[in-house]
């Protein structure tokens, strides 16, 4: 009889933790990345009364005989499926579509979260709400090693982009080949010294017969020799194809030389001055694209993700963050969108994975199980009240 007393109290303490993880899941259903939990039951040591016999001559065999001893919880499983996406419209904001974690440096501490509401700090550097820093690969000049060790990822707000100076420009359009006028077409286009300063790069175009033409380069300080220009008969084909001044190569491979209007200019040039940082973007592999106030764009940092062979078996850490454990294995730390790992997406936020229909069944369930529990106590009391009335 006292083993159902003690069976019913095994009950009531499994089903008061049952409850209490399901209120912890009601609580975190607006938590960023917090994944939900369910608890695990599995019965109790059970008493042998018979032991199990085999079948000897004509007699059969007999099954062992046993009385449970009541429950207990085998374990609480986190269910780490894909959260909703909320967004938000903060660049820093950032969740991860699929598997993996990101990784933060928390009191030299490596831990791991899917919750992605960032911010840079007074310093540049990629933070979470409670200072953790965001963890991956910093670019030099635009390239970033991968292979490296990850380390904090920090964007200095006075972070500059080198000045480029020009080495190439190209001209395109027509010259016209029924020309009459002796005038030359002066055609020119903004260029960058070595220091990003800005000089006027001009080609001057003078006839010199129906199928032949003399480029004059100039920067607005020197002033290089003609050089002649010659086209095919049906005014294509310009040799030679480049013309040459200083370090610039001016590409004429695209100027025609047809009867008709004047259309030649300089069309474009690879040179920049210096930019400073005006803004970033962040791509689905994790890389942080720096937009530059000369307009050019250049990889500036990659987010590294963490992925496990067994996401369960890590540890939580608080503040929405996990720490590995020896059955979790150790943390595959690589791009995003590679090996496993899912892709970024910015602007948004992974909410939590909480079925609050599911919770709430789970709350019927367990309190419908803590009475039943709580009956069979009682029934145990009152039998034991009537054996010792027996005396009377």
């Amino acid at each position: 009889m006292l083993r159902s007393l003690f069976s019913g109290i095994s009950g009531l303490r499994a089903h008061t933790q049952m409850m209490d993880v399901t209120a912890n899941n009601i609580a975190n259903v607006n938590t960023t990345g917090y994944k939900t939990q369910q608890a695990l039951f599995s019965d109790a040591l059970s008493q042998l009364l018979r032991a199990a016999g085999a079948p000897q001559n004509s007699v059969g065999g007999v099954n062992p005989a046993q009385i449970g001893l009541g429950v207990r919880m085998s374990g609480i499983e986190t269910d780490f499926g894909q959260g909703s996406a909320q967004i938000t419209g903060r660049n820093t904001d950032i969740m991860i579509n699929g598997d993996g974690f990101f990784v933060v440096r928390h009191i030299g501490e490596q831990l791991f979260t899917r919750s992605g509401g960032f911010s840079f700090d007074t310093n540049g550097m990629l933070a979470d709400q409670r200072g953790s820093a965001v963890q991956g690969w910093m670019a030099n000049r635009g390239v970033i090693n991968s292979n490296a060790s990850p380390a904090d990822i920090v964007l200095p707000v006075t972070q500059s982009q080198a000045p480029i100076p020009t080495s190439a420009a190209s001209a395109a359009g027509n010259l016209p080949q029924n020309t009459t006028s002796t005038l030359p077409i002066l055609t020119s286009i903004t260029a960058y010294d070595l220091q990003g300063a800005p000089m006027t790069l001009s080609v001057t175009w003078a006839r010199t017969s129906a199928n032949t033409w003399t480029a004059t380069i100039s920067d607005g300080v020197t002033t290089a020799a003609a050089q002649t220009v010659t086209f095919a008969a049906d005014g294509t084909t310009p040799t030679p194809a480049t013309l040459a001044f200083g370090s610039i190569a001016v590409d004429v491979s695209q100027v025609t030389n047809y009867a008709g209007q004047s259309t030649i200019a300089l069309i474009n040039q690879n040179g920049s001055e210096m930019g400073s940082l005006s803004g970033f973007t962040i791509s689905p592999d994790g890389t942080i694209i720096g937009v530059f106030s000369n307009g050019l764009k250049q990889p500036m940092a990659q987010i590294a993700i963490a992925n496990f062979n067994n996401p369960p078996g890590l540890e939580k850490a608080g503040d929405s963050d996990y720490r590995t454990t020896v059955n979790s294995g150790p943390a595959l730390v690589g791009v995003p969108g590679v090996g496993g790992r899912g892709s970024l997406q910015n602007n948004a936020l992974e909410m939590s994975n909480v079925d609050l229909s599911q919770e709430f069944t789970n709350l019927v369930i367990a309190q419908r199980a803590f009475q039943a529990n709580s009956k069979v106590i009682t029934t145990a009391d009152e039998l034991l009240n009537d054996l010792v009335n027996m005396k009377r």
